[in-house]
Order: structure tokens, then C-alpha cells, then sequence
């Protein structure tokens, strides 16, 4: 509407942004009734907004007339740049949908083969690796059926063969070491999974290693080179060949079962298998010894055969301490890995043992505990009285004599080994003999 024409509506209140249709409303029914009157009177009102409502549409219909050929060029030529506009942008999306194409045949397309080879490649590897980690189990299976065959020995056709007992643990720890890498991307991964490889582990490797670590075991228990009850008639030579022959048999036995014991992670490394079977022979010798000289002790015409007997025991004892301190752990391959600079292995296989037993010698370990033990024994037989207790009252001097001869005999190394390892000086041996004889002698009253 131009400003020169007259108008009845008041623009400014419509246009208002806080106008309320319900106040405007209210104020046009007030403003024509009186708020007392009943009923009120709408028609006047309703005629008021009505007519304003006549008038903004002459006003529309006018201002449309007039403005008619204004408006349809607008459009017109609104229409046109819009028509333009498109055009352009339906050929730019063509573009676009033909270079996506393009892209989709030539990349998109190409990746997916790409992925399914790349998919198929290193399943393939993976596949070929583990492929090659079960035929060197299989191979390491058979290459251990026929080092155990080499042993041969009791029951066997062959002549044992004890450096084969060194091959076979060998050949076990390369097994061990597959079986426990089993970590991502380690050759032992997913052979758990492996039917032939479990079938190896419980019916070839886990019988084998049993096997094989008692055998070392029994290696060690038999071991024996005192001369001292060999009967006569028998050669020096036959006896150092059959010496040597013993101690080679006994280090590839220490060798095995230092091999064979369980390999604790990054915790220090203890040769539990070695220490388990040297203390299994240590109280094997003593639990013997003792319970002869109780029984000599109380028939003492027998007592010069055992303590002849126990001399020879106690010599095996130095001649293993001699073997074993000349003996040095070989390389272990699963300690080599996870070993650090300060976990350095023992200089030789006396080492620790000496520091398990915690003592500076096999042999005054071996008499000082007959000796612990002894006291008692002997105890008991002065408490039960009666011949034995006479006879051993009568001959304490003999007895006394006795024993600490038997501790200087027992106590020096096997002729077959002298000049090899540490000489025992009869005089070095003092204090062994002595606490022997307290045991006896102090309890004889």
C-alpha cells in the first residue's frame, strides 16, 4: 500500500513480534462492550476484523494488479537462471557420475580382488609356516625315536650308547622350545590346534622325556668307582678302563637330567632334575650306611666288613664330587634366550649342589650327617643293655680306632682316580673323624 492512501488497520501492532491474537482480541471485545453487560455483544467486533480483513485483501488484490508484469518477469527470468543453473550442475554430475564409474571399475573393483589375494596370500603363509612347524616336529619326533633306539643298553640288542641320552635331550629341548612359542607370530603358534602334533607330544615326547630322565637317573644312582671291595684276581687296567668307562656314563647322565629340568621363564634357572637325583644318591648312601653300622654295631664281628663298605661309599662321594666339580654345565639353548647378563650359570655342576646342601664338601656332608644320625642308633643299643651293649662297651677303643680309620680310608679318592682331582690328606679329615667317633664313643657309658 502507498503511503497517500488511508488505511484502518494499524500495521504497527500486526507487525509487532510481540503481537498476541488472543490479547488483540480481548482488547476489540472491551473496547466495544461494556465489561458488565450480558450477554456481550460479539457481532460489532466480529464486523470490525472482518471489514480489516476485506481491506488487506483489496489492498493484495491491488497491489497484484499492478504489479503483475514485474512479478511474472521475475519469474520468468527467476525460472530461467534456475533452468541454466541446472543444466550446469546436471552436467557436472554426469561428469561426476562417469569419473566415479571409471574410478569404481578401475580402483574400487580392483581392490576387492586385491584384498581376496592379499586374504588368500597370507592365509597361505600361514598355512606354509605352520606347515613347516609341524614337519620339524615331525622330524624332530623321528630323529628322537632313533636317538632313544642308540641308547640301547638292559633289554636291548645293542651296546648302550649313554652319549645318546645327551642327543635325545638335545633334541627335546628343540621340541620344548616349539611347544612354548606359542606366542602371535612365533613358530608355535596354533600347534596346539594340530591333531599329529598333539599325538607326538603325548605318545612320543612326553614318554620319551620320562624315559630318558630316569634312565640318566639310574645312571647317577648306580654310580660307583671304589676299588675297595673288588675282589682279587682282576687287572688295574680292567679296573681304571671299567672307572673311565663310569664316569663318562655318569656325565652324560649329570648332562641329561641338567638339560632336561624344567626351564622357569625369566625366574633364575635351578637344575632340579640334577640336584633331585645327587641328593636321592647322597641319602641313599647314608640311609645304607646307617642302618649297617646300627646293625654292625651291635654284632661287632661284622663291623670291619661295613665300615670297609661305608669307606667305599664315602669314596664314590669323593669321586662324584671330584666328577661333577671337573664337569661344566654345557650351553642350553632355552637359558641362552632368556638369560640376562647377571643370571650367569654355575662354573660346574659341584657348585649347586654344595649350596643346596649347604656345606664346602660332599664327603663331610656324607659323615657329618652319619653322624647326626648315628648317636641315637647308638643310644638304643646301650639303653637295651645285654651282650651287644658289653661287647660294645668292652671294644670302645677298638670301635674308636676303627671308625677313624674308616673315615681317613673313605675319605681320599679311589685309586683309579688319584692324581685327577683334590688328594685327601689323612690329617684333613680330622674333624669328620672326630665328630664320627663322638657319636659312638659319646654314647657309650
Amino acid at each position: 500500500m502507498s503511503d497517500g492512501e488511508p488505511s484502518y488497520i494499524d500495521y504497527e501492532d500486526f507487525l509487532d513480534p510481540d503481537f498476541s491474537a488472543t490479547s488483540f482480541a480481548n482488547t476489540l471485545v472491551l473496547s466495544t462492550n461494556n465489561p458488565s453487560d450480558s450477554p456481550l455483544d460479539l457481532s460489532t467486533p466480529l464486523s470490525r476484523v472482518l471489514f480489516d480483513v476485506q481491506d488487506i485483501d483489496t489492498q493484495i488484490d491491488t497491489l497484484t494488479t499492478k504489479s503483475a508484469l514485474p512479478l511474472l518477469d521475475y519469474t520468468r527470468e527467476h525460472a530461467a537462471s534456475s533452468g541454466r543453473i541446472l543444466e550446469e550442475v546436471e552436467g557436472q554430475v554426469a561428469s561426476l557420475t562417469e569419473s566415479y564409474k571409471a574410478l569404481e571399475k578401475e580402483v574400487i573393483e580392483r581392490h576387492e580382488v586385491a584384498e581376496q589375494v592379499r586374504l588368500t596370500a597370507e592365509r597361505l603363509c600361514q598355512t606354509v609356516k605352520m606347515g613347516r612347524a609341524v614337519a620339524r616336529c615331525l622330524m624332530l619326533g623321528r630323529q628322537l625315536e632313533v636317538r632313544m633306539t642308540e641308547i640301547g643298553g638292559v633289554g636291548s640288542a645293542k651296546k648302550e650308547d649313554h652319549r645318546a641320552m645327551v642327543r635325545s635331550a638335545d633334541t627335546l629341548l628343540s621340541l620344548r622350545q616349539i611347544f612354548a612359542a606359542t606366542g602371535p607370530g612365533e613358530e608355535g603358534e596354533g600347534l596346539d590346534r594340530v591333531n599329529v602334533v598333539n599325538a607326538l607330544k603325548n605318545e612320543l615326547v612326553s614318554p620319551g622325556e620320562r624315559s630318558i630322565a630316569s634312565r640318566a637317573q639310574q645312571v647317577v644312582k648306580e654310580f660307583s668307582t671304589s676299588s675297595l671291595l673288588v675282589s682279587g684276581g682282576q687287572s688295574s687296567a680292567s679296573t681304571f678302563a671299567q672307572t673311565e668307562d663310569t664316569k663318562s656314563r655318569t656325565t652324560s647322565a649329570l648332562i641329561t637330567l641338567y638339560l632336561l629340568s624344567p626351564t622357569p621363564g625369566n625366574a633364575t634357572f635351578s637344575s632340579t632334575l640334577l640336584l633331585s637325583a645327587l641328593r636321592d644318591y647322597l641319602e641313599t648312601q647314608l640311609k645304607s650306611s646307617l642302618a649297617s653300622l646300627a646293625r654292625s654295631l651291635g654284632t661287632l664281628p661284622t663291623l670291619d666288613r661295613t665300615l670297609l663298605e661305608i669307606s667305599a661309599r664315602c669314596q664314590n662321594i669323593v669321586a662324584l664330587e671330584t666328577l661333577l666339580e671337573s664337569t661344566k654345565p654345557p650351553a642350553h639353548p632355552i637359558l641362552h634366550e632368556i638369560a640376562s647378563p647377571e643370571k650367569a650359570s654355575p662354573s660346574n655342576f659341584l657348585q649347586p649342589l654344595l649350596h643346596a646342601l649347604d656345606t664346602s664338601s660332599l664327603p663331610s656332608y656324607f659323615w657329618r650327617s652319619l653322624a647326626s644320625n648315628l648317636a641315637p642308633r647308638v643310644q638304643d643299643i646301650m639303653h637295651r643293655g645285654g651282650v651287644s651293649a658289653r661287647t660294645l662297651r668292652s671294644n670302645k677303643d677298638r670301635v674308636r680306632d676303627a671308625v677313624r680309620d674308616c673315615v681317613n680310608r673313605g675319605s681320599q679318592v679311589p685309586g683309579a682316580l688319584a692324581g685327577k682331582g683334590k688328594a685327601g690328606a689323612a690329617g684333613s679329615w680330622e674333624r669328620e673323624a672326630a665328630v664320627m667317633v663322638s657319636s659312638i664313643s659319646g654314647q657309650i657309658r
